[in-house]
């Protein structure tokens, strides 16, 4: 039997602190008052009998006991939303919608095309896709807040609880302007990448790591005119207008290289392929149309491999 003295509110708010990283901040989100969250969070833990949070710095972090009771909240309200959104769709007729996190990689070359495919199946269901650091979609994956993540494998302590599905590899690349100096190849790349501002993925990015022992491994430790950012919108615009350089993941800006808008540099970046894929809650249940979704989106892969095979 469940503990009767575990309410709802525990749970809704054990989820909006663990989310939000912020007692503050998830009692703005809430609409309660600081005091009312840090109260029903001592609740939790004296029915627990365990500290979910612990002081870090100036915040608070989740403990071991709070990531191991994470998983099973968040999948406790994500099955009550489910069948509150089941009764609502019973009632209205109207679906509730699929909630999608995609990461840059798969924005420009999967998802439009699935999505065509998806819409073509007449589901009537609707559809929300978000974009973010790849921690940040994992992390309302893990709450219930989206119903599938698609993009590169995360690293294997941020995939607990979770299952991800293999579509195909990719690798990161140098990305310039066409006419850029670098192209021509009279120069030595690694010995100039200095003299020129450098766009790298930020530190929560999923591909940093592989960047980071990469340029070490060609003897670059640091750049002067580093900017780092996850927009592919100003990493695109500030590239065709500059002579900056992008590191970043080949599917971002496949189309671009193929429309001649961007030339990626000579370099053999083949030892930073990882996996791209569907990360999905391990515990979810799926609904018909986000099988369907699921089934477009490999499709759509699969359509991109057998065209750059």
């Amino acid at each position: 039997m469940i503990d009767a003295r575990i309410k709802f509110r525990h749970l809704q708010t054990f989820l909006e602190v663990a989310r939000q990283k912020s007692v503050v901040k998830a009692a703005e989100f809430l609409n309660v008052t600081q005091p009312a969250v840090t109260k029903t969070i001592r609740e939790l833990e004296g029915v627990l009998g365990v500290a979910v949070f612990e002081r870090e710095g100036r915040g608070i972090k989740i403990t071991r006991y709070g990531e191991v009771f994470l998983r099973h909240a968040g999948a406790a309200l994500t099955a009550l939303r489910q069948g509150i959104d089941s009764v609502s769709h019973e009632r209205s007729g109207d679906a509730p919608p699929i909630r999608i996190g995609a990461l840059p990689t798969v924005s420009t070359r999967i998802m439009p095309r699935a999505m065509t495919l998806f819409l073509d199946e007449n589901t009537g269901v609707r559809t929300k896709i978000v974009t973010g650091e790849n921690a940040v979609l994992l992390e309302q994956l893990r709450i219930g807040d989206l119903d599938l993540v698609v993009g590169r494998l995360a690293a294997p302590d941020k995939m607990t609880g979770f299952s991800f599905e293999h579509l195909y590899s990719e690798q990161v690349i140098f990305a310039v302007r066409a006419g850029h100096p670098l192209v021509a190849g009279n120069q030595s790349i690694f010995a100039h990448l200095a003299d020129y501002p450098v766009l790298m993925p930020t530190r929560a990015s999923i591909i940093r790591p592989f960047v980071e022992r990469f340029l070490i491994a060609n003897g670059i430790a640091g750049l002067p005119n580093q900017i780092e950012t996850v927009s592919d919108s100003f990493g695109r615009a500030f590239v065709r207008s500059s002579d900056a350089i992008w590191i970043i993941s080949n599917g971002v800006v496949a189309t671009d290289i193929e429309d001649g808008l961007l030339v990626a540099l000579p370099i053999d970046t083949s030892e930073t392929k990882g996996p791209v894929g569907l990360t999905t809650r391990a515990d979810a249940i799926q609904s018909l149309p986000l099988s369907i979704l699921m089934q477009t989106i490999r499709e759509a892969a699969e359509a991109v491999i057998a065209k750059n095979s």
